[in-house]
């Protein structure tokens, strides 16, 4: 009763946009701590499995297809359902995927949890962009996406770390169970809390509106699927040089391990320290295809230096870094794109089949690496990740530019 007498208070201005700050992004830091609780196991699963390493990558690649699969769909029910609802199903069904396999561990229960949760994966960035768009007020949403961003980075930072001690202290299961819990936990603000959702609630003593019949606006435009392409040269590029740059920088020019190490941390870290920054930037202008296609130019003449110099430890940490920052500057204004581009009432379906392109880009990503590295080719790690991010550049450039034009002779065709 307390509670209920406390929260309505929020329902107004600020607060209420920080509230909706505040559960988005701790949802989605679940979301993204639990997409790593099962990789830094593989050692353990291996064992306690009795299955090779091909098996364990096979259900991490069942979770992305799922993923790909209930994106739009997921997107659909998020226009329909609200966003509060599914998220609170998505972290349901996360908890569910990792408590019952941490009960009982076994392959095929891997599989089926590896499903939910590629699952339970779809609902978080439709859900969690529709949300904010709704909710905070335009001047500001570059900000409240990139703190959004920045939630997701930070849990798949601490997600390992957090892991391994688990499984130090009390095994694997004990692991796997305090992180399904942790879902649980994360359900309670947004089960508690009233008035928070994508769909705006009716004032008080108004009559309902009667539903409207007509067609829903179709989300297969060229700008949306252009967009989805978008997203997955993204994750395409960011691939290479998060899962394959110290391989590449050890095995290619003979850098220390523990060098290439710390110049991907510093990329990871300014990456997420860009992300916030990138916020500002993105309240700031409209030119956001401009930022993207600027900022992907300059970060591919970044990696091609440390793709072609054999660069130092200083200079290749300071590089890393520099590349991490610019990475991190783009994604806010990456998604104003999409925002901009979603029709109206089809936020969350919009979102679910644009960041599908994630998905995309993140199961072609570690096979064309790989391929890379394995032919005995480190260098072309850096060199594929520069002709992606050019790739990207030409992208944004070019798609806005088209989108701009189509908009602008909109309005003299329906004169016509």
């Amino acid at each position: 009763m307390v509670m209920g007498a406390v929260l309505p208070r929020w329902n107004a201005g600020r607060g209420n946009e920080y509230l909706a700050i505040a559960l988005v992004s701790s949802a989605h830091f679940v979301n993204h701590f639990q997409n790593l609780v099962l990789p830094p196991l593989f050692p353990l699963l291996r064992t306690t499995l009795g299955v090779d390493f091909i098996k364990l990558g096979l259900a991490l690649t069942v979770a992305n297809i799922v993923s790909v699969v209930a994106q739009l769909p997921v997107g659909l029910l998020v226009d329909r359902l609200g966003s509060r609802l599914m998220l609170m199903l998505g972290l349901l069904v996360s908890a569910l995927a990792l408590i019952s396999f941490g009960l009982a561990p076994a392959y095929p229960r891997l599989l089926l949890a590896t499903m939910l949760l590629g699952l339970a994966n779809a609902v978080f960035h439709p859900a969690d962009y529709a949300l904010l768009s709704a909710r905070i007020a335009p001047p500001r949403v570059g900000r409240a996406f990139s703190i959004h961003t920045f939630s997701g980075f930070l849990g798949s930072a601490i997600a390992p770390v957090t892991i391994l001690a688990l499984a130090a202290i009390g095994g694997l299961k004990l692991a796997v169970l305090a992180a399904g819990s942790l879902a649980l936990i994360a359900v309670l603000p947004l089960l508690l809390v009233r008035g928070v959702d994508n769909r705006p609630a009716e004032p008080v003593g108004d009559k309902p509106h009667p539903p409207s019949r007509r067609r829903p606006a179709s989300i297969f435009t060229p700008t949306i699927l252009g967009l989805t392409g978008f997203f997955a040269l993204l994750s395409l590029s960011g691939s290479g040089i998060s899962n394959f740059s110290v391989a590449a920088l050890t095995s290619g020019f003979s850098t220390p391990a523990t060098t290439a190490s710390l110049a991907l941390t510093l990329y990871l870290a300014m990456q997420a320290l860009g992300v916030l920054a990138g916020g500002f930037i993105a309240d700031k202008t409209r030119r956001h295809a401009d930022v993207a296609a600027v900022g992907y130019a300059v970060n591919a003449g970044i990696v091609l230096t440390i793709g072609l110099a054999g660069l130092g430890a200083a200079p290749l940490i300071a590089a890393m870094g520099a590349a991490g920052l610019l990475a991190g500057l783009i994604m806010p204004s990456r998604d104003m794109l999409v925002r901009a581009a979603a029709p109206p009432g089809a936020m969350g379906r919009t979102f679910g089949i644009v960041t599908s392109g994630f998905n995309i880009g993140g199961m072609v990503g570690p096979l064309m690496f790989g391929f890379i590295l394995d032919r005995g080719a480190p260098h072309w790690v850096f060199g594929a990740s520069v002709i992606v991010m050019l790739l990207v550049a030409a992208a944004a450039f070019f798609g806005d530019r088209r989108a701009s034009s189509r908009r602008a002779a909109a309005p003299v065709e329906a004169a016509n």
